[in-house]
This record gives C-alpha cells, sequence and structure tokens, in this order.
C-alpha cells in the first residue's frame, strides 16, 4: 500500500495562513511605509511639496546623488561582467578566493568601508600626503563618494551573473571559437544574450543602492550642503533642521526613483518578450 507523503500547504487552511501571513508582512513591511512616505510629504499641499523640491540645497543633492548613479553603474557594469566572465570561464590559483573576497561589501558595514577608505585617502591617512603633495582630493568630494559608492555596490552585477554563467556552461562559446569567430562577437552573440536579464537585474540593484547609498557616503563627504550632500544625507539633515515635510519630500523622491526604476526594468522585459514572440531566435554566430 503506497504512504503518500504530505507538503506543506496541501491542506486548505495552512495554504491559506501562509498566503494571508505573506501577504499581511508585504503589507506591513513594503506597502505601508511607502504609503506614508508619499502621506507625510503631501500633508502640507502640493505648493509646499514643490517649494522643498524645488529648494536650491535639494536640487542639488539630486543632480548630485543622479551623477554618482550614473558613474557607479557603468563602472560595476564593467566590472562585474569581467569577473564573472574571469572566474567562471577560467581556472586559475585563487579563483574560490576571488569569488569569497566579491562578497566583502556584504560582509562590512558601509560605515566601516566608509572610515576604511578615509584611513586610506584622506587628508591624514596613509596615501592622503601623497594625494595632497599633488592637489589631489577625494575624500570630502564627489571622488571619494563614488568610490565608496562603487565599493558597496560592486557585488551585484557579479553575483547575478556568475550562477547563471556557471550553470550555462562554456559549451556554445567555444563552439564559437571552433567555428572562427572573434572574441568580441562571441560575447556579442553568445553571452550577452545569454546573460542579458541577469545582467540588467544586477544594473537595477546597482542603481537602487547607488541613488539610496547613506552609510558609507555620510563618512567620507563631509556632508557640506550643496556640494557634497547626497539626497539620503539630505533627508537627514532636514530632520535635523525639524522641517519633516521636506525630509519626507526628499524620501519621496527617493521612492519614487525606485520605483522608476523597477518600472524601468518590467518595460524592458515585456518589450524583449515582446519582440522575442515577434520575431523567431537567430542562431549562429
Amino acid at each position: 500500500m503506497a504512504t503518500h507523503s504530505r507538503r506543506i500547504g496541501d491542506q486548505p487552511w495552512v495554504r491559506r495562513s501562509l498566503i494571508g501571513l505573506a501577504l499581511m508582512l508585504t503589507l506591513i513591511l513594503l506597502v505601508i511605509p511607502v504609503v506614508v512616505i508619499f502621506a507625510q510629504a503631501l500633508s502640507a499641499g502640493w505648493s509646499t511639496l514643490a517649494s522643498n523640491v524645488m529648494d536650491e540645497y535639494t536640487l542639488d543633492a539630486i543632480g548630485l546623488t543622479l551623477f554618482v548613479a550614473a558613474l557607479t553603474v557603468p563602472l560595476n557594469l564593467v566590472f562585474g561582467t569581467a569577473l564573472a566572465w574571469s572566474v567562471t570561464r577560467f581556472r586559475f590559483p585563487g579563483r574560490k578566493l576571488l569569488i569569497t573576497l566579491i562578497d566583502i561589501p556584504f560582509a562590512v558595514s558601509p560605515v566601516v568601508a566608509g572610515l576604511l577608505y578615509l584611513l586610506l585617502y584622506g587628508r591624514n591617512g596613509w596615501l592622503g600626503g601623497w594625494l595632497s603633495s599633488y592637489d589631489i582630493q577625494l575624500m570630502f568630494a564627489w571622488p571619494g563618494i563614488v568610490m565608496v559608492t562603487v565599493f558597496v555596490t560592486s557585488p551585484f552585477v557579479a553575483r547575478e551573473l556568475i550562477p547563471l554563467m556557471q550553470q550555462q556552461g562554456s559549451e556554445e562559446e567555444e563552439a564559437g571559437v571552433v567555428l572562427g569567430a572573434s572574441g568580441w562577437r562571441i560575447f556579442r552573440k553568445i553571452t550577452l544574450p545569454n546573460i542579458k536579464w541577469a545582467l540588467i537585474y544586477g544594473v537595477v540593484l546597482t542603481n537602487a543602492r547607488a541613488v539610496g547609498e547613506f552609510g558609507a557616503v555620510s563618512v567620507v563627504s563631509g556632508n557640506v550642503r550643496g556640494e557634497t550632500n547626497t539626497l539620503p544625507l539630505h533627508v537627514e539633515l532636514l530632520y535635523q533642521d525639524y522641517n519633516i515635510v521636506g525630509a519626507f519630500a526628499s524620501a519621496a523622491l527617493l521612492a519614487a526613483i525606485a520605483i522608476l526604476t523597477l518600472i524601468a526594468k518590467a518595460f524592458v522585459e515585456w518589450r524583449q518578450a515582446r519582440t522575442e514572440h515577434a520575431t523567431p531566435a537567430e542562431g549562429g554566430v
């Protein structure tokens, strides 16, 4: 007589309870906080919200935040792709150690990372004196902000690509080499189409983290209004100034950027799926 093992969720009451718990936690932890942010930003009316958003220092913070993200995302795109390619396509001494080192930004607190960069590149740091002799300032300026932002976001692209590229293997690329295709053509025709969705997702995560990074940036920026003040730091300054509506207005901008990033990702996926459905995939290199 066969025995049938029961899985979690086979009973209707268990399934409903788990779904209800998931929905409740999503509502409490994700939806309600976002709604509160926009509600508080609009609590004094649209005119007050607009005046806070169009404030000179807020515009400067928005510009610096987008500038840092615009530099961070391409740098990590190249770095993450090259790193994933190296550890999945080649075998060399220290390969496993390199894969482990990718996760350092996940393990180290962003504040600690900022302090380390300050210790290295600050005016009184190990390399600070040499940099100062050439009139190069990295800390308490936008280059330092970019450096720490690249550090904290560096694993996202690589960590999305490595498992996928390991699973896919290198047989198709090796076939391209046998057929005489160049390295760039193999990457463009074989590798890139196979990793495009993981690459896009890694870029989305990198952009979201770059825009919202606070801890490391607060250490190396100096937090000077209008100069080294990013949007997350600007939220803190406004809150400390008891400008609650202004703080929530800037927080709403951060939330809106995050939502727009997700919408852009969904749009790209929809267009790609539509294109693949309309046009059969072409093979060969």
